[in-house]
C-alpha cells in the first residue's frame, strides 16, 4: 500500500522517517506513465555465509545447501528507458526497522551486506533514473535493508524479532555507478507473518545520516515463482510464507506492484539476481 508519511507499521509504531520521501504516486498517474526498463543480467553462486565487505569487494560463495532450484526471469511490464519513458517509484512505509542511526556509521558504506548470515545467494541492482529529464541515470546514495533468512532485522530486540540488538546485518549503502546503478550482495530475504518478501530500500541524493532528508523511500517486491523456489530449500527451514501469500493480501504491496516487482534471474543452485528501475524526481 502506498502510504503518507506518519502513517502505522505492523506493529503500530508510528512511521516518523516515512515524511523524508516526497509525495506518493497518483494511482491514475502512475497508469499512464510507462513502465520499468530491463537491464543487463548477471549470475552468483552457492549459498554464501560471508563477511561485511568494502564498497569494491564482494565474498566467495558456499556451496549450496538446498534442495529445490528454479531458473526463472520475472519481468514486470516495461518500457525501455532509453525512450525516455519512466515511472515516479512509488512511495512506501519506511517500516519498524530502518536502524536509521547506522547512517551516521561510514561502516556501512559497503556492497556485501550479508555478513555471516546464511541464504540463496542475491544480487541486488537498483538503477535510478531522474523522471524529470527524460530517464537519465541519477548519482545518488542507496540504503537497503531486509530480513535475513528466518525473519530476523538486525538492529533490534523486540518480541517478534528477539536477540538482534547491536547486529548489523543485510543493511548497507553504496553509490551508483555512471550508470546510476548500486550493486548489493546479499541473501534472498525470509518472511515474517503480515507480511510478503521485500526488500527496503531509501535514496539520498547528495548525502546522508540519519537526519539526512531522503527523496525516495520504497520497497522492492519478489516474484511468487521464485519466491516459492527459494523457500522449499533445505536452507529455509520455516518453509513457505502462511501468513500472506499473495501481494493482494499484503498490506503493502495490495495496491499493486506494477513498478515495484523486482526482474529476477538465476536458480537456487546459482543464486539469483533481483534488478530494478527506480525512478525519482531530481
Amino acid at each position: 500500500m502506498h502510504q503518507q508519511p506518519n502513517q502505522q507499521d505492523r506493529n503500530g509504531n508510528t512511521n516518523s522517517n516515512a515524511n523524508t520521501a516526497k509525495s506518493t504516486v497518483d494511482s491514475d498517474r502512475r497508469k499512464t506513465l510507462g513502465t520499468l526498463g530491463l537491464f543487463s543480467l548477471m549470475g552468483a553462486t552457492g549459498l554464501i555465509s560471508c563477511g561485511g565487505g568494502s564498497s569494491n569487494s564482494s565474498t566467495s560463495s558456499s556451496s549450496t545447501a538446498s534442495t529445490a532450484s528454479i531458473s526463472s526471469t520475472s519481468t514486470n511490464a516495461a518500457t525501455s528507458s532509453s525512450s525516455g519513458s519512466c515511472t515516479l517509484i512509488p512511495t512506501e512505509t519506511i517500516g519498524p526497522f530502518p536502524l536509521s542511526t547506522l547512517l551516521n556509521n561510514s561502516l556501512v558504506l559497503r556492497e556485501n551486506i550479508a555478513e555471516d548470515k546464511t541464504g540463496v545467494p542475491l544480487q541486488v541492482k537498483l538503477k535510478l533514473v531522474n523522471v524529470n529529464n527524460n530517464c537519465s541515470p541519477v548519482s545518488a546514495y542507496v540504503y537497503i535493508w531486509h530480513c535475513d533468512k528466518d525473519g530476523l532485522y538486525s538492529g533490534y530486540s523486540t518480541n517478534n524479532n528477539a536477540g538482534q540488538a547491536g547486529q548489523t546485518y543485510c543493511r548497507g549503502i553504496q553509490y551508483t555507478d555512471t550508470s546510476g546503478v548500486t550493486h548489493f550482495t546479499t541473501i534472498y530475504p525470509g518472511w515474517y507473518a503480515g507480511r510478503i518478501t521485500h526488500i527496503h530500500f531509501q535514496i539520498f541524493l547528495t548525502t546522508y545520516s540519519s537526519t539526512a532528508q531522503s527523496t525516495a523511500i520504497s520497497q522492492m517486491a519478489f516474484p511468487a515463482a521464485v519466491t516459492t523456489a527459494v523457500y522449499n530449500s533445505s536452507l529455509y527451514t520455516k518453509g513457505q510464507n502462511t501468513s500472506v501469500t499473495s501481494f493482494a493480501a499484503d498490506n503493502v504491496f495490495s495496491d499493486g506492484v506494477e513498478y515495484q516487482l523486482a526482474t529476477v534471474t538465476g536458480s537456487v543452485e546459482e543464486g539469483y539476481v533481483a534488478e530494478l528501475e527506480v525512478g525519482i524526481s531530481v
